[in-house]
């Protein structure tokens, strides 16, 4: 009740801001409806953008199990997309079947070992992981810029800096039928694969009991230093697939365009969705469909471009004030405790 409450309220102060413009808020829905899921080609848009928010948002809900509150997956994302490009490059007179695996790999192992280190600051040093996590963002996009810039540079990029072009045996192709990459299914086979991890399996039990209560799991024993390790590297590893398929499925190579701003849409994405992972794949289409009208309603409204990013915005603030209403009425008290 209270994400969908958050949402609503965030749209309805919106509205009072587009009032505020001398814009009707009644225009700006229906050009989101008719831009992110009003054609077969908006919806191909829009699942198209979902692809890396679907990653990008699990790499936020699974540490936040352990009650951890890791908001660095760009880092994650730009390092695998630079990684995946990287090894395209070194691989390119390899078959796919080989070189894609490895990409995948790269991609994948660089965005764990990034926001895995994240969670050994957290564990051996103390350090609070949503300062390190944002400020590691700005260091990997930094990274990034200087590798694609520099040591990594394709020198016929002439515009735009960016590693050499994947051959084109090298690229992802769409899923048949659709005109979207297979960065799509692989994100909603994650959220799949997660969802299984924290609700049937005892690593996940055990990762709810410490991110409930981390004193009690320490009594009972519970491996809490692992758990941390193992789940911000997860996360990572997904954060660094959405990268993957950005070069190999979108831009062809590793550059600037690779901080699109996906991994703090994919913090929205994990609050809405309460950090369950089959409620991301909704809520990460739903957000893909307002970033995806932005153009249109740019042209048709005469609004900034980032008029999208501003609904965001009143929506993340109602879902943080929407928390304090979490045990101070008894509908919004767990079903475990209200039978009590």
């Amino acid at each position: 009740m209270l994400p969908i409450g958050a949402l609503l309220a965030g749209c309805a102060v919106f509205s009072l801001f587009l009032l505020l413009q001398g814009k009707s808020p009644a225009e700006f829905f229906a050009l989101v409806y008719r831009a992110g899921f009003g054609t077969a080609f908006s919806w191909e848009n829009t699942l198209s953008r979902a692809a890396p928010l679907l990653l990008a948002a699990l790499c936020v809900a699974l540490p936040a199990r352990l009650g951890l509150v890791v908001i660095g997956g760009e880092g994650a994302i730009v390092l695998g997309g630079v990684g995946a490009g990287f090894a395209g490059v070194l691989l390119s007179g390899e078959p796919a079947g080989v070189a894609l695996p490895v990409m995948l790999l790269a991609a994948m192992l660089l965005g764990a070992l990034w926001i895995g280190a994240i969670g050994a600051l957290r564990h051996y040093r103390g350090v609070n992981e949503t300062i390190a996590s944002l400020l590691m963002a700005y260091i990997a996009i930094a990274l990034m810029n200087h590798l694609v810039e520099g040591p990594l540079r394709d020198p016929a990029s002439l515009n735009k800096p960016s590693t050499a072009p994947l051959n084109e045996a090298l690229r992802v192709g769409t899923i048949p039928g659709w005109n979207v990459h297979w960065g799509l299914a692989f994100g909603v086979v994650a959220c799949v694969l997660a969802w299984v991890l924290i609700d049937k399996t005892t690593w996940g039990f055990a990762a709810r009991i410490a991110g409930g209560n981390v004193r009690a799991a320490q009594v009972q024993a519970l491996p809490v230093g692992k758990l941390i390790l193992s789940f911000t590297a997860l996360g990572g590893a997904f954060a660094g697939m959405a990268g993957f398929f950005e070069v190999a499925a979108v831009h062809g190579s590793a550059n600037a365009s690779l901080a699109g701003g996906y991994g703090y849409t994919g913090i929205l994405i994990a609050f809405l969705a309460r950090h369950n992972p089959l409620a991301i794949v909704p809520v990460a289409i739903l957000l893909a469909g307002f970033e995806a009208s932005s153009g249109l309603v740019q042209r048709r409204m005469d609004l900034p471009d980032a008029t999208v990013l501003v609904l965001q915005g009143f929506v993340f603030m109602a879902i943080l004030m929407s928390e304090t209403l979490y045990g101070r009425f008894k509908v919004f008290a767990p079903e475990r405790w209200r039978t009590v």
